[in-house]
């Protein structure tokens, strides 16, 4: 499959039929007035956004882990539970001090029970800078790679990301063997995208 289209997300949902994807694994923008490449940020348009595209995100996927900040997270439809991105060194600044843990936001049933695998922590410990790559709000590569793995046990598992940004989950979902549909309508971060995905596989060449 692994499919990474430069298209509206809403135009690419809606080629699958019902839960055709094992995890839904995305970050939302913000609303906080990121310059997002023409797409205004604003609180108004991430309302409208969720609104739209959650029951389809919903609907094609059996889990969904969603990274909402915490500012946002009354804005979701109710999730089954919240997980917790642990960074004890702080980023950013909140209304109560250093910002040391993120929301993600939790849809569908955990892996590990489900496969009898046995309960897991339902946190996530990692503090690493995130690559400047173009994108204003890149996810840090082994943080990301740790949350895919917390939703997806099977190497067979398919990922979607409709928000794909500059391609990290592509680009985790390449590194673990994952197939994967991407959805990015920047022409300028589907680009960067698709340059991070072909100097993976050069290296992973040069490797074998």
């Amino acid at each position: 499959m692994n499919r990474f289209d430069n298209i509206d997300c809403m135009v690419g949902m809606a080629e699958y039929e019902d839960n055709h994807f094992d995890l839904c694994l995305t970050d939302f923008p913000y609303g906080v007035g990121v310059d997002y490449d023409g797409y205004e940020d604003s609180i108004d348009n991430l309302r409208r956004l969720i609104k739209i595209s959650m029951p389809e995100i919903l609907r094609i996927s059996k889990r969904t882990l969603i990274t909402c900040g915490q500012d946002n997270i009354w804005l979701y439809p109710k999730s089954d539970w919240v997980l917790a991105w642990i960074n004890k060194a702080g980023a950013n600044q909140n209304r109560w001090g250093f910002t040391c843990w993120h929301p993600v936001l939790a849809y569908g049933k955990d892996p590990y029970r489900q496969n009898n695998m046995g309960a897991r922590p339902d946190i996530i410990e990692n503090i690493e800078i995130s690559e400047k790559n173009g994108h204003p709000c890149p996810k840090p590569i082994k943080f990301w790679i740790k949350l895919l793995m917390r939703g997806s046990v099977k190497e067979t598992d398919k990922i979607l990301d409709p928000f794909a940004g500059s391609g990290t989950t592509a680009l985790a979902c390449e590194k673990l063997g994952r197939e994967y549909a991407c959805f990015e309508q920047s022409k300028k971060y589907y680009e960067a995208a698709q340059k991070r995905l072909k100097q993976f596989r050069s290296q992973l060449k040069l490797a074998i």
